[in-house]
């Protein structure tokens, strides 16, 4: 079992920067790839950004793509989401994701354990 705590969220104004954090329990967190996923106000959870056990492989969606990165810290047990070069349309709670197969996914069905969330609002 895995539990996730999300932080790091908050109101921004367009331009400008977040850094989210996600703080995972459990001795097996290195094995475990980690993604972010958001949801909209009246739209349904996408696609973020997601790295491989080792950190060595990351994927990020089209819309994401040069402003966010992903990054994480085994040692601490944490995955790390910049956010640069914010914009309104990326208001969202974000959700910190962790899978059992030890890649990277973009597919949130294969994401087992899921954190609470945390509001970003990028005001413009």
């Amino acid at each position: 079992q895995v539990q996730l705590v999300e932080s790091g969220g908050g109101l921004v104004q367009a331009g400008g920067s977040l850094r989210l954090s996600c703080a995972a329990s459990g001795r097996t967190f290195s094995t475990y790839g980690m993604g972010w996923f958001r949801q909209a106000p009246g739209k349904e959870r996408e696609f973020v950004a997601a790295v491989s056990p080792s950190g060595s492989i990351t994927i990020y969606a089209d819309s994401v793509k040069g402003r966010f990165t992903i990054s994480r810290e085994n040692a601490k047990n944490s995955v790390f989401l910049q956010m640069n070069s914010l914009k309104p349309e990326d208001t969202a709670v974000y959700y910190c994701a962790a899978t059992e197969r030890n890649y990277a996914s973009r597919n949130q069905r294969l994401f087992d354990y899921w954190g609470q969330g945390t509001q970003v609002t990028v005001s413009s």
